[in-house]
């Protein structure tokens, strides 16, 4: 697991930065009622999408939370007065609090279904009925571009997707939440070369792989060895579910 503490500085930029941030705002908004008045975004990190969401709409009042201090501290800079540090599986808010809640490539980091189960849990508990849930599923998925990176890494030790939609889907239905939409958007940015793959690699983005793993060579070596090092492939393509709490 990466160190979000460590990782706020340069997240943005290694994330495809503003662009990414537009086409992910863009789509979550999509899925939201017109006349949602509040928003709360879990695991908001740095805010780069999170104050989209107020900019794009006039009269929304939006709030962020996350549990990394480094990453709400830049996300504060972003929305003065409007981030809360505490972590999704205990949202400090009363009952029936947001029109809306979404959460965006948070659910692949946890650790258990459990915890899948208490963050999707406490989205619905803070949701006004009529409000709308929006959240990434599948999100490893979504760096299958067919690339020959993708053909080096396809053997690679993985972990059960634990942001699957159809687990989503059933969390969500457990907690009264009923499927609204769907919708995709372009990792713009995103693409990885080689020589980016590689550096992933050594840096831990592959959990299966953590650094000083022996297998990580045999894996390094082979993506070393791909043509264009510095060539991005195509860039990944990200998916939403929203879900509904049903109205009084």
């Amino acid at each position: 697991m990466l160190d979000y503490d460590k990782e706020a500085e340069r997240y943005d930029v290694l994330r495809g930065g503003e662009p990414r941030a537009e086409a992910a705002a863009e789509a979550v908004l999509s899925l939201v009622p017109d006349g949602a008045c509040s928003l709360l975004d879990v695991a908001c990190g740095t805010g780069i999408v999170t104050r989209r969401f107020s900019a794009a709409r006039t009269g929304l009042r939006v709030t962020g939370v996350d549990l990394t201090y480094g990453m709400a501290r830049r996300a504060a800079d972003r929305l003065p007065g409007a981030v809360v540090l505490a972590d999704s599986r205990q949202l400090p808010f009363p009952d029936d609090a947001f029109d809306a809640v979404t959460s965006v490539w948070l659910l692949h980091l946890v650790n258990s279904p459990d915890d899948v189960r208490a963050i999707v849990g406490e989205c619905a508990r803070v949701l006004s009925p009529g409000g709308v849930y929006v959240t990434t599923v599948d999100k490893a998925h979504s760096h299958n571009v067919g690339s020959d990176i993708d053909a080096v890494l396809a053997t690679r030790p993985r972990t059960p997707a634990l942001d699957a939609g159809a687990a989503v889907g059933e969390h969500a239905a457990g907690h009264g939440l009923r499927p609204a939409g769907q919708a995709c958007f372009r990792g713009c940015g995103q693409g990885r070369s080689p020589r980016r793959a590689l550096s992933d690699l050594r840096r831990g983005w592959f959990v299966t792989l953590p650094p000083g793993d022996p297998r990580a060579d045999h894996y390094a070596a082979q993506l070393a060895a791909l043509p264009d090092q510095d060539r991005p492939r195509p860039d990944p393509e990200f998916s939403l579910r929203a879900f509904r709490k049903p109205g009084v």
